[in-house]
């Protein structure tokens, strides 16, 4: 490849340029292609161009690979987050399973809830029923007067106070009116004690006023005279 100027030229501006404090002059060949061979030459400790900077490059990418690789060794990973590739991970079992807790725990309290719900209603029902009977309890007096007076033997009356006695025993309406049983005292109020004849316990020999009870429940206790051993 052809240069521009003579090698005189070169010579002398590189003699000119190119001193040092001890007068002695040093010569530089600052030529960029080379005289001899004719190839281009780079100068003495130079670099191709570019050269640096792909140097440059390289060694910061050597230095970013250098601080990647001590973060991640500085890293504690927990046991059960270092599974093998492809092996099912332990918290994805564990979630599962506290899901499942979750479920049968929500299961039981609404299981639950339904009982309590169910229990709740019908002790509400109960309770409407019994108030209803307690209402109805000075008409089955009136009404037992009234037989006991001989003015429900016959006739229409006689039919209603009959049906009225049987819708209520349909609502579990119990009459406590029998005599000759044991005194209890759970059910039976003593109003008159009298010496009795060959009875070895209290006894109820007679009804004043009839009792109710609906179910276990009593609604009323009957009022009784109670026969006492002599």
């Amino acid at each position: 490849m052809p240069h521009h100027g003579s090698e005189e030229e070169h010579n002398s501006s590189a003699n000119h340029d190119a001193k040092q404090g001890n007068g002695e002059p040093v010569i530089r060949d600052n030529r960029k292609v080379d005289p001899v061979t004719g190839q281009a030459r780079h100068p003495e400790g130079g670099h191709a161009p570019g050269a640096g900077h792909q140097q440059g490059a390289a060694d910061s990418d050597g230095d970013a690979l250098a601080q990647a690789e001590e973060i991640l060794n500085g890293v504690d990973v927990p046991a059960e987050e270092s599974v093998a590739q492809g092996a099912p991970a332990a918290g994805g079992n564990a979630e599962a399973a506290e899901l499942r807790n979750d479920l049968l725990r929500l299961q039981a309290e609404y299981v639950n809830y339904r009982k309590r719900v169910e229990r709740d209603r019908a002790v509400a029902g109960e309770m409407a029923v019994i108030g209803v009977l307690n209402s109805l309890l000075p008409v089955l007096d009136d009404v037992d007067a009234a037989r006991q007076h001989g003015d429900l033997t016959d006739g229409p009356f006689a039919a209603i106070a009959t049906k009225l006695e049987n819708a209520l025993k349909t609502y579990g309406l119990v009459r406590i009116n029998e005599t000759g049983v044991e005194f209890d005292p759970t059910i039976h109020e003593a109003l008159i004690q009298q010496p009795g004849e060959d009875i070895e316990v209290d006894t109820v020999s007679q009804v004043l006023r009839s009792g109710y009870k609906s179910g276990d429940r009593v609604l009323r206790a009957a009022q009784v005279i109670v026969a006492v051993p002599a």
